[in-house]
Order: structure tokens, then C-alpha cells, then sequence
């Protein structure tokens, strides 16, 4: 699915997604966790995030401390120089991008510190995660960045019939 096809449908879905993270997160089924999972790997079977990096293009992750000394090591900057070159602190205290998309993303989608890279770009988009309940407001949000949390939470409501 090209860009503006997924940004359409991500945005047609908006409304319906924000109304069904909300009951999930009033009701969550005691098997929240394993539908999630379950998903995630079958959509992530088929999946190759090169051919999008939307999350790259678009949003930022946190960095923490050990990320920062992690990625200035690799491009053999000191920690602060790291900060000052790429960083500011968000409104709530978080070390993020300057700017998207990240400047470490190359025109074929390609990390230019991928083995370094921050603990969120890793995790990302934590639909594998345990607690799934604690991140329902963050998995809505990813609905509208990353075309395979939008196809996983779409399986699980049809699951749930919703």
C-alpha cells in the first residue's frame, strides 16, 4: 500500500480505531495480550518495513541515555555532541529528534545506525509487547503511522466483532 493510500485509510479508520482502543481500555479481554501477538506475527511475517518507514519518516523516539551513548559511540560523537547535532527535550522531559524524518534514515529506507539504534526503534511499534493494556493509547496512535498495527488492530476487531 503506497503512502497516501495507507494515510487515507488510516484516516477513514481514525474515528472507529479511537472508539474501539477506548473500550478495550474500559473492557480489555483477559486474552488482550495473545491477540495482539498473535497478529503481530502473522502481519510481520509478510511484512518488510523497508518498504515503508513511515514510523522513520514521521515520528520521533524517545532517546534515552544509554541510546544516546549507544548511537554517538557509533557515529564517534561524544554524548553531547550527539544531543546538540540531533536532540532537544520535549515538553515532557523526553530526549527526541530535532526534526523527521530522522536524519539516520537513507533514501532506500536503510538505518544508517541500525545496530545502534534507540531501544524504541527496536521495540517499535510494541504490538509484541507484554501489558498491551498499558499502551492502548500509543497503539491507537500507531494505527495512523504504521500500516501493520493498522492491519493488526483491524484483525482483532473483527475477531472481537466490533
Amino acid at each position: 500500500m503506497n503512502p497516501e493510500e495507507f494515510n487515507k485509510k488510516a484516516k477513514n479508520a481514525e474515528r472507529q480505531n479511537k472508539k474501539f482502543f477506548n473500550a478495550l481500555k474500559r473492557n480489555p479481554p483477559k486474552n488482550l495480550d495473545s491477540l495482539f501477538h498473535a497478529e503481530h506475527e502473522i502481519v510481520f511475517s509478510k511484512t518488510n518495513c523497508l518498504n515503508c518507514a513511515n514510523c522513520c519518516k514521521t515520528t520521533s523516539p524517545i532517546f534515552y541515555q544509554k541510546d544516546i551513548e549507544r548511537a554517538a559511540k557509533a557515529l564517534k560523537l561524544k554524548p553531547g555532541d550527539f544531543i546538540q547535532s540531533y536532540l532537544y527535550m520535549d515538553e515532557e522531559g523526553d530526549f527526541v529528534l530535532q526534526k523527521a524524518p530522522c536524519p539516520f534514515l537513507d533514501e532506500d529506507n536503510y538505518c544508517g545506525i541500525y545496530q545502534d539504534r534507540p531501544q524504541a526503534c527496536r521495540e517499535y511499534p510494541h504490538t509484541d509487547r507484554k501489558n498491551m493494556r498499558q499502551i492502548l493509547d500509543i497503539t491507537f496512535r500507531n494505527t495512523l503511522v504504521c500500516p501493520a498495527v493498522l492491519e493488526i488492530t483491524e484483525k482483532i476487531k473483527e475477531k472481537l466483532k466490533t
